[in-house]
This record gives structure tokens, sequence and C-alpha cells, in this order.
């Protein structure tokens, strides 16, 4: 199974619906569960000190949806980038050899609590580019998808 644990709700309906499609293509192959924890507010004038507060508070309802065995892959600009095949691989090595319950983990507009990276298993970095953490979940669900297609020898477009 997995899950999908974000900060914020998606705004934008055409957003939401793009995801929405990719969950229905992936519901054939796997159960996905989105959970969406409540975004801090940041004030336009926000010191560093009050945003540090903020993240520590979003890792804290990030980390209450994690349970001890899961694996918890986290969408991280810090972490490894790797390609959909070898995402695919590793993914399906996971499921044989370890552990086939999957949290992936994005994180707010601040970024993330060092408690939440501490509790990581994998930090994946989606590319060196900078996407909203709203358009990481569509990135996120498609290439989950592109996963499935790889993993189940089906062909999907390159």
């Amino acid at each position: 199974m997995i899950k999908i644990i974000a900060v914020g709700k998606i705004k934008e309906k055409s957003l939401q619906n793009m995801i929405d499609e990719y969950l229905k293509r992936l519901s054939g192959f796997t159960k996905v569960k989105v959970i969406e924890v409540a975004d801090e507010v940041i004030p336009a004038n926000n010191s560093q000190a009050n945003d540090q507060k903020a993240m520590n508070v979003e890792g804290k309802r990030l980390l209450e949806q994690i349970k001890a065995k899961e694996f918890v892959i986290l969408l991280d600009l810090h972490g490894e980038m790797i390609d959909s095949i070898s995402l695919a691989q590793k993914l399906a090595d996971l499921q044989t050899y370890q552990n086939s319950n999957w949290s992936f983990v994005v994180g707010g507009s601040l970024g993330l609590s060092q408690e939440i990276i501490e509790r990581a298993d994998f930090r994946w970095k989606l590319s060196d580019l900078t996407f909203p953490h709203q358009l990481t979940r569509l990135i996120l669900v498609e290439q989950l998808y592109r996963t499935y297609k790889i993993n189940n020898n089906e062909t999907y477009h390159k």
C-alpha cells in the first residue's frame, strides 16, 4: 500500500483533476491513500525563527501519519536524484525484499523539519528545478503510475 502524506490542500481544480486521474490509474495496481495535513499560515513578513517553528509544526503533523514499520520516501530538494527506471527497480526491490508499505512525504512551501528528514528511509530529489509542493504531488503520482507500468512490462509513453 502507498500513502501520500502532504502538507496542505490542492487548491487548483485542474491540478486536482489531473492528480485524481493518476490516482484512478494507480488503483489498478495498488491501493493509494492520500493524507493532507494542515499547513501553517505564514505572514509575509515572517522571521526565520517563525518559519522554522512552522516547519516543525508541519513536520509533527506529517510524522503523526507515519506508522513505525512504513518505509518513508521523502521528496526532498537535497535527496538523491534517480530516473524512472531506477525508481521502478528500487520500489520492486523494496516490495520483494523489505517492505511493501510505503509513505511518500511532500512537505510544505517552507520545506521540511529536521525530524521528518531524520525519519526518512530514502530522500528522493525529483529534479534540480524547484517545484511548488502542489505540483510535486502531480509529478509524484505520475511517476508512481509510470513505475507500476514499467514493473508490469506494460507500455507507457516515453
